[in-house]
């Protein structure tokens, strides 16, 4: 019953929008609209501040956005195309009339997504004999490519350091840098690092306690890699983690017992957590101010995604049921997103997903904007891969729900096409005097505006806490103009890209302008222009002061937008090569005969920085002085420390102790102290998530936007020579394919192959 219960939603959900599309489907004259418009902005207003956010509260919020946002496409669509005979205008009044359409389609399936989203407690399996010996056997999964070892050795010691029984867990190094096919490769310097590394990290393994795995050949990438180690692995479920995502102390206490409560569970997805800002939060310098991008979808999205039992695999920080890989032949690899892709085969079997929404890894993040725009083009062509390989309307066994969740998932990527004609359209009027847009300034008052603040009104709703007002065309507009590119490749051929390695921890020695700037500096120039020269029309041209009026104010919004996107061109320095993670840890600094007691503040993997507690200033250790540092509780030895340089602060004084020559067993101590709280990691995520409201948000880009152009512009009028990256480990995960340049995207990403 339950079953047919959850098929019914989505076709109520649907009966439920005709419904409402027919009742604001009638044609009222402009005052009439203004007083309905007023009225749903003001029971949306009423809602927002009326008290605590309940189900029901939500969803009357959302029908009274959908109304003013129906009344707006129904006048749309009768009162403001051009006319059929002039067809210079006709055209492309029909082409932003489709692309309009067609994000509202993109919204109303989003809003399907989070009608509801679950919450499931974090809870973790009790530790002792009697519920350890019920325990499954886990696999641990670190897929890597050419990451560096230190970057390999504190993901693998935090995966071994995890709290379950020894006998029953094994985690495995799977090297595709080291295959057969490398180490015997005709060219000799290809052969001699494979070989080296191969050595390398097989010492590593041995001295940490894990499984050295290398197969014989790179082919289908990291579904490849993954599928190779399957048949020489035999643990009930495979935890897979990226090369740079360590794991916390208890990852597998609060994500295992899920399989035991349901047979046919084939995934524990929990989110990615990154200790370093993207390019958007580096250059702009909001890292700990604003909530991260990925919270929207991992905070709300994902959430929505697992009440329709449509939660899927993202890569990485997961555990998967062996049986249920093996019903299906292992890791989907059609696709370079074989995360989704084996989701959304395994959903089509029957089996089930669950999602725990509480940070349980902490990660990284590219650095450069070029390594960024790699990322997002590869996401962006797996996702249409799948949709045209494997449209989820026509995979068998599919719920309905589930189809709209992933075609969902997939039509979002089509975000560039929108987003470029939303930017371009109004500069048809300005420049080249193409009325695409039939309206008056009163009509356009009426009902674009209303829309537009419904919109931003609802988003702020229901994203407020994880998402700011405007980031989203941000994020959307700076990946936009490179990934039409790689759309265009997908379209052409299904089939042609390649999984490329996403470049991370790379260090910028200066700030600098992208290589990838040009564009975005040249069509701000076109945007200030158009402002400039809509000015001038309307000063020009009485009759024409309504649209221009109009129109102009789409062309500043963009504008503003444009020049917030030279400030995440203009890149920061980067000098930080190890991220640091903010704890709370008591322990003690031996130094001779001296204990001092001291509280750990911040930890990465070459230093801490700690707080000696009850010692007078002038009794502090010196610079250069070396000790070694325990830990309250830890079951690992002391590390050996040196003392760097003291910290004054607010509440006294900080020390700052570098880690001296570790050896990779001592990295488990390391990994302790990181990862032996999830807390943590909870904390951060929970001091970011802040709301700032409609109207603050709004002002901070303006502000930020201003800033951004003018910093941007002095940079290109210096026009000083591109700094190179001293270093750079890629990310987890790849396999068969040579890592993409530092700074710039992966050349199959986004042109043809």
């Amino acid at each position: 019953m339950r079953k047919i219960i959850s098929s019914m939603v989505p076709v109520a959900w649907l009966l439920s929008l005709l419904g409402l599309g027919i009742a604001v489907a009638q044609p009222v004259g402009t005052n009439s609209q203004v007083l309905i418009a007023a009225t749903l902005v003001a029971g949306m207003l009423v809602l927002w501040m009326s008290g605590p956010r309940s189900n029901e509260r939500r969803l009357l919020l959302m029908a009274l956005a959908l109304a003013a946002i129906g009344r707006y496409a129904y006048w749309r669509t009768v009162s403001t195309l051009p006319d059929s005979s002039d067809l210079a205008n006709f055209i492309p009044g029909v082409a932003l009339y489709a692309v309009e359409m067609f994000a509202m389609v993109i919204l109303l399936l989003s809003l399907f997504v989070v009608l509801k989203p679950k919450s499931r407690p974090a809870r973790a399996t009790m530790a002792g004999p009697a519920s350890d010996a019920a325990l499954p056997t886990v696999d641990v999964f670190v897929p890597t490519y050419n990451e560096s070892a230190e970057l390999l050795t504190v993901t693998l010691a935090a995966a071994i350091s995890m709290d379950y029984p020894a006998d029953k867990l094994t985690v495995y190094l799977l090297d595709d840098g080291g295959t057969d096919e490398k180490r015997l490769s005709a060219d000799p310097v290809v052969a001699h690092e494979a070989n080296l590394r191969q050595r390398m990290l097989t010492k590593l393994c041995d001295e940490l306690g894990a499984v050295y795995l290398a197969r014989e050949k790179n082919v289908s990438a990291k579904a490849g890699n993954l599928n190779a180690a399957l048949p020489r692995t035999s643990g009930d479920l495979i935890a897979v983690f990226d090369a740079d995502h360590a794991p916390v102390r208890d990852f597998l206490r609060k994500t295992v017992h899920h399989f035991a409560e349901d047979a046919k569970l084939f995934l524990v997805q929990t989110p990615h957590f990154f200790l370093n800002p993207d390019p958007i939060e580096k250059n702009l310098g909001l890292f700990k101010r604003m909530p991260s991008e990925n919270e929207m979808f991992y905070g709300v999205v994902q959430r929505g995604l697992d009440s329709w039992g449509a939660a899927y695999f993202c890569g990485s920080a997961a555990v998967l049921r062996r049986t249920a890989l093996e019903t299906v032949g292992g890791f989907s690899g059609t696709s370079i997103t074989e995360d989704c892709e084996t989701a959304l085969t395994l959903h089509g079997r029957g089996w089930r997903s669950r999602y725990v929404d509480q940070p349980l890894i902490a990660g990284l993040q590219p650095e450069t904007f070029g390594s960024f725009i790699g990322q997002r083009s590869r996401w962006c062509q797996g996702m249409l891969q799948i949709m045209l390989l494997k449209n989820p309307l026509f995979v068998r066994g599919l719920t309905m729900a589930q189809r709209i969740c992933y075609l969902s998932s997939g039509l979002f990527w089509l975000f560039p096409f929108m987003r470029l004609t939303f930017m371009v359209a109004p500069l048809l009027f300005i420049f080249f005097d193409l009325r695409i847009y039939q309206a008056s300034l009163q009509e356009f008052l009426a009902y674009t505006c209303t829309y537009m603040l419904a919109n931003v009104m609802l988003q702020n709703y229901l994203y407020g806490d994880v998402r700011w007002p405007w980031i989203s065309e941000l994020y959307e507009y700076v990946q936009s103009i490179y990934l039409i590119r790689a759309i265009a490749a997908v379209i052409r051929n299904p089939r042609s890209p390649i999984f490329a390695v996403t470049a991370k921890g790379a260090l910028i020695e200066q700030d600098r302008l992208s290589t990838l700037a040009r564009p975005y500096l040249m069509f701000f120039c076109v945007l200030l222009v158009a402002t400039l020269w809509c000015a001038a029309r309307w000063y020009l041209e009485p009759t024409s002061r309504d649209l221009l009026l109009a129109l102009g104010g789409w062309n500043v919004l963009n504008l503003v937008v444009a020049g917030l996107a030279l400030g995440v061109v203009t890149e920061r320095a980067e000098r930080r090569r190890n991220q640091r993670l903010s704890i709370s840890r008591k322990g003690a600094l031996n130094i001779g005969e001296t204990a001092i007691d001291v509280v750990v503040e911040d930890v990465s993997s070459s230093g801490v920085r700690i707080r000696p507690l009850g010692l007078e200033t002038a009794k502090l250790p010196k610079a250069a002085s070396i000790g070694t540092l325990t830990l309250d509780g830890s079951r690992q030895a002391g590390l050996a420390v040196v003392v760097r340089r003291r910290i004054p602060d607010a509440r006294g004084i900080c020390l700052g102790l570098e880690f001296m020559a570790l050896a990779p067993s001592q990295m488990r101590t390391v990994a302790d102290l990181m990862y032996a709280d999830a807390s943590a990691l909870s904390s951060f995520r929970e001091s970011r998530r802040k709301s700032v409201g409609v109207v603050g948000g709004s002002l901070n880009v303006i502000r930020w936007s201003i800033e951004s152009s003018v910093r941007a512009l002095g940079h290109a009028a210096r026009r000083p020579e591109p700094a190179t990256p001293i270093t750079a480990a890629n990310d987890a995960g790849t396999a068969g394919n040579a890592p993409s340049s530092i700074d710039s995207p992966p050349r199959d990403a986004i042109s043809a192959a």
